[in-house]
């Protein structure tokens, strides 16, 4: 049998997310899990934290807010994406202006996509972070703009999707792992859930 599968065959696993994409990356580890969306939970953090430090933070504050469905042989999984550019933090757009401006700041620029994830049990609690630079070639406004209406990307941290059209078209390279862009860095959560 499958070795994660058999360690993880008398736990619970509910995955705390309200992203489809983090539920389609997890899917593909072949672990039964059951999904909960996470409501109530604002995306504010302490000033003095910086970079990796802020979407461990926010995955923490998601699990902690679910500790009382935490019974039992129950692992709760949790996860935050921002991106920083320059020193500064993109996080979700809150429309088409926004997000145009956050486009306009990645266009021909490197910038760190930053994932935190936490698992979150009775027993114990662990997190970490995965970090991917992404390079964009230049992007034209028109490109932003059709970008903008055509994929709604609101609910994005950095205002983009590296697996939608923008991706496609914009991104020369990344470094690191491209599951991570997408919201879940699968490689590492593996691996910790194996050391688990």
């Amino acid at each position: 049998m499958y070795s994660l599968k058999n360690k993880f065959k008398d736990t619970r696993i509910i995955l705390a997310t309200n992203s489809p994409r983090r539920k389609l990356l997890f899917g593909e580890l072949g672990l039964p899990f059951s999904s909960l969306s996470v409501k109530g939970v604002d995306e504010i953090y302490p000033g003095y934290l910086k970079g990796k430090e802020i979407p461990v933070y926010l995955a923490r504050k998601k699990a902690e807010s679910l500790k009382n469905i935490t019974e039992g042989n129950t692992l709760v999984i949790t996860a935050d994406t921002i991106v920083t550019v320059e020193n500064e933090v993109l996080n979700k757009p809150s429309g088409p202006a926004e997000a145009a401006g956050m486009l306009k700041k990645l266009s021909g620029k490197k910038h760190s996509v930053v994932t935190g994830v936490c698992l979150y049990s009775r027993a114990k609690e662990r997190s970490f972070h995965s970090v991917t630079d992404v390079y964009f070639s230049y992007l034209k406004d028109e490109d932003i703009s059709y970008y903008i209406e055509n994929y709604r990307p609101f609910d994005k941290a950095g205002a983009y999707g590296i697996q939608e059209w923008i991706g496609y078209i914009g991104v020369e390279r990344i470094e690191g792992s491209y599951f991570n862009v997408m919201g879940l860095p699968v490689h590492e959560l593996y691996c910790s859930l194996s050391e688990y």
